[in-house]
């Protein structure tokens, strides 16, 4: 049985929600009372593990395997979450891509890539949650970076293609206001426990003014918070860095 939350009764898209700050995400969205469908691209086993762990709020649960950067997968997602959840009031475009390269290095293909998956797929997910949105009166949040605002020298791709999706957040507000409230969240350095990454964060807590890095419930707090704020508050975008991007 679901605990009466402040979603309580709406309907959540998270795409790429079955690992990392997508998951937290729909944790912290079925905690507050919403049905959640999370899209995965080859993440089969975490969307299983994800979704059993959703579960546990009370909440429906749909797993859909989807391509945000193929327009015939998008629209048989949304479909799909309008067939079986009934509607849709909160989309949260979190599947993305990251890399490191060298700018002398960086191929057109790795280019066009990584805009393909962070830049065109939260619009066309949008575009085609539109009408459904709409009707709800509804959120759309995307999942920005702190690289959108800050140049970092082997992340010209990443960090161009996340400054897109910034100005992105602020012309679809304008666009599609007044029905419907879009935001972005934009974190900086989130520590999710590699042990691969362990000396980087280490350095970078030591940088980072509230001396320690974030937290995957850190970022799912931010989104959580556009879910659930006012419509009035619309085109912003959040930086969850502790004070790294000042």
């Amino acid at each position: 049985m679901a605990v009466a939350g402040p979603l309580s009764g709406k309907v959540a898209l998270v795409t790429g929600g079955a690992k990392r700050l997508g998951r937290a995400a729909a944790l912290a969205l079925a905690r507050a009372g919403a049905d959640l469908a999370v899209t995965y691209l080859n993440s089969e086993t975490e969307t299983r593990r994800t979704s059993k762990e959703l579960k546990k709020s009370g909440v429906r649960v749909l797993a859909i395997g989807c391509d945000v950067t193929d327009p015939k997968s998008v629209t048989a997602t949304v479909k799909q979450v309008i067939d079986e959840l009934g509607g849709l009031d909160i989309l949260v475009n979190n599947a993305g891509a990251y890399g490191t390269v060298l700018f002398e290095d960086l191929t057109l293909e790795q280019w066009d890539s990584i805009f393909a998956v962070n830049v065109r797929g939260p619009f066309l997910v949008s575009q085609t949650a539109l009408p459904h949105l709409r009707r709800r009166k509804g959120r759309i949040i995307n999942l920005g970076s702190l690289g959108g605002l800050r140049a970092w020298p082997s992340h010209a791709h990443y960090c161009s293609s996340k400054a897109a999706l910034h100005m992105l957040t602020k012309a679809m507000a304008k666009a599609l206001a007044p029905e419907i409230a879009v935001n972005c969240v934009a974190p900086g350095m989130i520590d999710l426990g590699e042990k691969s990454a362990a000396a980087f964060m280490s350095r970078m807590a030591k940088k980072t003014p509230m001396q320690r890095n974030g937290t995957g419930n850190d970022v799912a707090a931010a989104i959580l918070f556009f879910a659930t704020a006012p419509s009035f508050i619309t085109g912003q975008i959040l930086y969850v860095d502790g004070g790294l991007g000042l």
